[in-house]
């Protein structure tokens, strides 16, 4: 389950596209953030995804991925020319296959890959789509698990939402800001569809005689959509950005500090307790009962500044973004410092995942009492690492990138020490 949203002009601060995401997964799931280079295929290589090749094509574009360790495709993702997407699972009343077919998350991957703008990013996804369809176990531990996919696609210039049912789609164009979570959200008003997407609604008895289209209403499945509580995440989220409107015009609007507040809200009332709501209720996912939450903890979070003045990442290749450090990261020349060995299935001191995790797990032993040890310096460090990024020339952006994760790594020591076991 995960949280995305985007707000464009004139509702951010310097006239960006500011895109943020929460990647909500098993607790244990570790997530790779890692680098690939633009690169050129053979042609006819086949590309193994996480279940099924494909061809390949003749040039794949440079990419960013927050990925889980196990599988091909990501979770958040931007390319070289400064296209971001994020996806969320939605449930929906048309079958969840479990034949393994692309995942949500390969077709973000690939989309990235070969697309250089939110709209052909957009068409990316629905030909392959159409050729491939989706489908596949999609949870870590709980093979059970199956969804279909939305996704909010941008790029410096335009954002999209696209939201799939089986091989039926619906796309809207963005315009200001829009947030999406695990339920359908596209309803009445749409830009572009599958041709037979309100045939087949009609055709399953979803839509009735003398009824308008409604793409959610039609295609949702009311119990999955509901008992993750993804409408109320989006609700909060949509609360959130709509605080930072700008006032007639002259507001401040939403700038990259308050998306990194919104991927780390808690919800109103104080303190927040972890162990104290049943579902799947706040932004900043703290994984709990299995019942509602198992696959409820925040394990990456990316926030995306897309502009004429260039793309600028902030990652924190760690798990809830409340205990971590969000890093400056470009997508030009050298891109990542050496991270350490990549996670896996179990905790290695080595791996950043999970050298964060054993900081995050202690705080959630007495979450109020803990979390205010890291709080003030995190601010501090994050609002110092951003004033340097609006200020670093091209030449120095990725020592800045590699002294961000080494001041981010020894802050988090520090806290962990000072936090009892």
């Amino acid at each position: 389950m995960c949280d995305t949203f985007v707000a464009l002009p004139p509702f951010t601060s310097d006239g960006s596209v500011i895109f943020g995401k929460n990647s909500d997964r098993e607790p244990n799931e570790a997530q790779v953030l890692e680098h690939h280079p633009a690169a050129e295929h053979p042609k006819g290589r086949r590309l193994r995804c996480t279940y099924r090749s494909i061809p390949q094509v003749r040039r794949t574009l440079g990419t960013l991925l927050c990925r889980p360790f196990w599988m091909w495709g990501a979770e958040i993702g931007a390319n070289e020319r400064g296209v971001v997407i994020g996806n969320e699972a939605v449930f929906t009343r048309l079958p969840r296959p479990r034949e393994e077919r692309l995942t949500g998350m390969d077709l973000l991957r690939l989309a990235l890959e070969r697309s250089a703008s939110a709209q052909a990013a957009l068409q990316t996804i629905v030909g392959l789509l159409a050729d491939h369809g989706q489908g596949g176990p999609c949870g870590y531990t709980d093979k059970s698990l199956t969804y279909h996919n939305s996704y909010l696609i941008a790029d410096p210039r335009e954002a999209w939402v696209l939201e799939t049912a089986g091989q039926m789609w619906a796309a809207a164009r963005v315009y200001g800001r829009y947030a999406i979570s695990n339920c359908l959200t596209i309803g009445e008003v749409f830009d572009e569809a599958h041709p037979q997407l309100v045939e087949t609604a009609r055709r399953r008895g979803w839509l009735k005689p003398g009824q308008i289209f409604n793409f959610a209403r039609c295609y949702t499945d009311w119990f999955y959509s509901t008992f993750n509580a993804g409408r109320k995440r989006r609700g909060r989220a949509e609360q959130l950005l709509a605080a930072r409107r700008p006032a007639r015009g002259s507001g401040p609007g939403l700038a990259v500090a308050d998306a990194m507040a919104i991927l780390r809200d808690h919800g109103e009332g104080e303190p927040y307790q972890p162990d104290a709501h049943l579902l799947m209720s706040h932004l900043c996912a703290h994984s709990a009962n299995g019942l509602a939450r198992h696959a409820a903890q925040s394990t990456a979070s990316l926030v995306a500044h897309l502009g004429e003045q260039g793309n600028l990442y902030w990652a924190t290749g760690t798990s809830a973004p409340c205990t971590g450090v969000f890093k400056p990261i470009w997508l030009e020349g050298r891109v990542l410092p050496a991270l350490g060995t990549a996670p896996g299935p179990r905790y290695n001191p080595r791996s950043l995942w999970w050298r964060h995790e054993a900081l995050h797990r202690r705080i959630l032993q007495s979450f109020p009492a803990h979390i205010g040890v890291l709080s003030a310096e995190q601010a501090a460090l994050e609002e110092e690492l951003r004033r340097e990024a609006a200020a670093v020339p091209r030449r120095g952006r990725f020592a800045l990138t590699a002294r961000a994760f080494t001041r981010a790594g020894e802050a988090e020591a520090r806290w962990l020490a000072a936090i009892p076991e």
